[in-house]
């Protein structure tokens, strides 16, 4: 049932509920990142097998993507937050039962079919609630939830594998992802359709078909080129998720809990910081500069290139996790406008759909790094190590075409003058009207 968005305290409350489902939806697709010696040690799986489990997630969570945003903008966003979270919930716990390689990229797959749902819908949400004066700050603070998630996933999952069996990582959390269903069944309210944006826009107008709309989306320019940014930048982050643990454990030689959490730590705990900051600076210059939020993300973008060398080569344990803290930096900086810039390019009644699309062409083309990475350390001259490190480091040049990409976009933004100039106006009357 929907209600009438009040713009007070119940935007926060909302974003404080997604906050969390966002935080477990990480946890549970990071976990496994951090069991990747024992299942290799237990069930005898190759890096490229290992990093076959971890790109089935992204792919089948890419392939679902389209469809999850298109019915985001058609159906309840609520039902579809909470099916989705139910669902990769309870076949996160069902991995604890994988004992071959075909049921582990089953399961995994099924995880991503499930959590494909949610980005789209909860940003739409987030967006319905929160107008241009408060967006990137909703957005970017909601996307902190990913960097302490995959904390969560790879420190708290390798810490229950390491005293109860790597069974119970997956046990724990698919149980606490089911006690957070029940939250969101009992507390989480459906936004008015357009309640943040034009109505004549959002709701007079019967919505497209599928087809079409893909064929709207991706007629413009810069939308195109936002989600090639994310893809390559995606990419990077995807290798850092899946590769870093296994990359300091038979490095540095840690043990599979420290491995597990300084991997995710350093480089997390800097975007959860980053990101927010970068969210509510370019609320502030948005104001004034057409594009402030597209020009934060290309900054981060090239510096982080640098970062990911650095990370790749780094000798000793304390400069790799400095070169991991300014890669975080870096990555929450760009992170913290992924969907904020891209909705500057379309109508609110697109925003799940293209949201979709973006994780459709975002993690597709993420999928191929963690995958590269393992064949390029499974096989080729040198040492494992040594093909691991430089896979890594040549991966920053992805982060530079992200760059590139991005600020091709904002030249276009700047180009163009669209509805959003005159969406703003209204979103924000509406805003100080509510309050």
């Amino acid at each position: 049932m929907s209600t009438k968005v009040p713009f007070n305290r119940e935007k926060w409350i909302v974003l404080g509920l997604l906050w969390l489902v966002c935080m477990l939806n990480y946890a549970d697709r990071q976990a496994i990142s951090s069991l990747f010696p024992l299942l290799e040690r237990d069930f005898g799986f190759t890096k490229a097998q290992l990093g076959l489990i971890g790109s089935a997630f992204m792919w089948v969570y890419a392939a679902s993507a389209p469809f999850a945003g298109f019915a985001g903008d058609r159906l309840s966003r609520k039902g579809l937050i909470l099916g989705g979270c139910l669902f990769w919930s309870v076949m996160t716990g069902l991995t604890g039962w994988c004992g071959r390689l075909w049921q582990f990229v089953t399961a995994r797959a099924l995880i991503g079919l499930g959590e494909s749902v949610y980005f789209p819908s909860a940003t739409s949400m987030l967006s319905e609630y929160h107008g241009p004066r408060t967006r990137s700050t909703a957005l970017s603070f909601h996307q902190s939830a990913v960097y302490i998630g995959t904390i969560a996933g790879g420190g708290v999952g390798a810490l229950l594998a390491e005293r109860y069996g790597w069974q119970w990582a997956f046990y724990g959390f698919g149980g606490v992802g089911i006690l957070v269903s029940l939250l969101l069944l009992l507390r989480l309210r459906e936004p008015q359709r357009g309640a943040s944006g034009v109505p004549s826009l959002s709701e007079k107008r019967e919505l497209p078909g599928f087809f079409p709309t893909l064929r709207i989306l991706l007629g413009q320019p810069g939308v195109l080129l936002l989600m090639l940014a994310f893809a390559s930048a995606n990419a990077v982050g995807s290798i850092f998720l899946i590769w870093a643990p296994t990359f300091l454990f038979e490095k540095f030689h840690l043990s599979l809990v420290a491995a597990g959490f300084s991997a995710v730590a350093a480089i997390q705990l800097a975007s959860a910081v980053s990101a927010p900051l970068s969210g509510v600076i370019a609320d502030k210059l948005s104001m004034n500069l057409r594009g402030a939020r597209m020009m934060i993300q290309a900054v981060g973008l090239i510096a982080g290139s640098f970062c990911v060398v650095a990370v790749a080569w780094a000798p000793t344990m304390e400069s790799l996790l400095a070169a991991m803290i300014c890669f975080g930096l870096c990555k929450g900086t760009y992170d913290a406008g992924i969907f904020a810039s891209l909705f500057e390019f379309v109508e609110p009644s697109q925003r799940a759909s293209v949201a979709g699309l973006m994780n459709f062409i975002g993690w597709g083309g993420g999928a191929i790094g963690p995958l590269m990475v393992g064949l390029f350390s499974t096989y080729g001259s040198g040492t494992a190590m040594e093909r691991m490190s430089g896979s890594i480091a040549w991966s920053g040049a992805a982060y530079l075409l992200a760059a590139t990409l991005v600020i091709g976009s904002f030249r276009i933004y700047r180009r163009m003058p669209h509805f959003s100039a005159i969406s703003a106006g209204v979103e924000d009357r509406c805003s100080m009207e509510e309050r």
